[in-house]
């Protein structure tokens, strides 16, 4: 089975066929189950805080030192590992860091009895090479490599370093003043002297500003003359140049009036031209087309009616004949049938008026019964004896159909009971 670390990291593979163990920092190995163990070691860089309260120096003073270290254990070196995984094997990065800073607080106490106050806090270069140097030969042993090793703080509980400090300060304040004071002097007596320089150079100074300013206004004078002159004949130039370039642009403006009104007049015999071709397009040949298609709609127009005209004398005239012989044939079949009912009334008489009536019985029957097809309510008044409610209704009509004999017997003369109860004789 293979493993694999990281490059922070070391494995130490142990056991069967692994004499010595196999140590192995940023990779992989091959382990064999069972038979061989595998033990991880951290590579990490540890930071730590070495603190020494209270530390009585050469001279007997009590001081404090706090110092910053970073240490780690050196992979790359391999008698360094085998001698950090005999010594660190099995702990934890805590374990190892408490190990390295217990070893580091005892060499920086022991330098510390050593020096005075004063070299400690004059000279923290050599303080810290002295640290750095007594405890990486030792973690070196334990296969731990010293990164780094920085004095970060010196402080103690009597105010030593703080009167160490008055003295100096006293000292460099005496001088600052002694200082001050001859500077002081020396900026006075070389301010005299500047002053003094400066009066005679403002002399000089202004003497040659007065001979450079009379000389200036001579040299202005004469300038100004001849700028003057120089002027006037530029001006009579310029005067003379602006009537010349007036009286061409005259010239020119009077070319353009005549370039411009020549072809205004192109433009308007143009314009001219281009309105009569369009009332020509728009106004002449339109109306004449109108006109012929007026014409054309009036003369189809009259054919139309000459022909419609026609054909309507044509369809009266057919339709006329038509009615006339119906009216003629109709009048021949009335007459017919007039004839005939009256050779019919001749020889069977009242058989013949008896017959007309019977065949006239059910219209009479419908009609009498007609109002009652749209009546929507009927109100009946029954009396004292007889059908009672719709049932009377087919009664009531029958009692006017029974009636019509002897209405037609009233009118005519003919009694229809006793018509029908003759037995009908034929002619021979």
């Amino acid at each position: 089975m293979f493993f694999t670390c990281g490059p922070n990291e070391a494995m130490v593979v142990s056991g069967f066929c692994r004499s010595p163990p196999v140590m192995v920092a940023g990779g992989r190995v091959l382990v064999v189950p069972c038979l061989q163990q595998i033990q991880r070691i951290s590579l990490n860089t540890l930071t730590l805080n070495v603190r020494s309260e209270k530390v009585y120096t050469r001279h007997g003073v009590p001081i404090s030192v706090t110092g910053i270290a970073q240490v780690k254990i050196q992979g790359q070196n391999k008698e360094m590992l085998a001698a950090a995984c005999q010594m660190f094997l099995g702990k934890s990065e805590s374990e190892i860091a408490q190990i390295a800073l217990e070893t580091l607080e005892g060499h920086q106490r022991a330098i510390m009895a050593h020096m005075t106050v004063e070299e400690i806090y004059k000279d923290r270069q050599k303080f810290s090479e002295q640290v750095f140097n007594v405890a990486s030969s030792d973690l070196v042993n334990m296969g731990i490599s010293v990164v780094s090793y920085t004095l970060k703080d010196i402080h103690d509980d009597q105010d030593y370093l703080h009167s160490l400090g008055k003295g100096r300060t006293a000292q460099v304040q005496r001088d600052a003043r002694v200082g001050e004071a001859e500077a002081k002097r020396d900026a006075g007596i070389r301010e005299a002297r500047a002053r003094q320089e400066q009066v005679s150079a403002q002399l000089l100074s202004e003497t040659a500003m007065a001979q450079a300013q009379r000389d200036f206004q001579v040299q202005q004078a004469l300038c100004d003359t001849a700028v003057n002159a120089r002027k006037a004949q530029a001006d009579l130039a310029y005067q003379l140049q602006v009537a010349r370039m007036k009286q061409q642009i005259e010239e020119q403006r009077a070319q353009v009036l005549v370039v411009e009104r020549a072809q205004q007049v192109q433009l308007q015999e143009h314009e001219i031209g281009r309105r009569e071709r369009e009332l020509e397009a728009t106004v002449r040949k339109p109306a004449e087309a109108e006109r012929y298609r007026l014409e054309r709609l009036a003369e189809a127009e009259r054919l139309q009616m000459m022909m419609q005209a026609e054909a309507e004398a044509e369809a009266m005239r057919v339709t006329g004949a038509a009615r006339a012989a119906a009216v003629a044939a109709r009048a021949r079949a009335e007459a017919a049938q007039t004839a005939a009912k009256a050779e019919a009334f001749g020889q069977y008489q009242e058989a013949a008026v008896v017959d007309m009536v019977l065949q006239r019985l059910p219209q009479v029957a419908e009609a009498v019964a007609q109002p009652l097809l749209g009546t929507r309510r009927v109100t009946l008044v029954a009396g004292g004896s007889g059908d009672i409610g719709v049932s009377r209704l087919p009664g009531e009509i029958l009692d006017v159909v029974t009636r019509l004999p002897t209405a037609v017997e009233t009118l005519t003369g003919v009694s229809v009971t006793q018509a029908t109860q003759k037995k009908p004789e034929c002619k021979a």
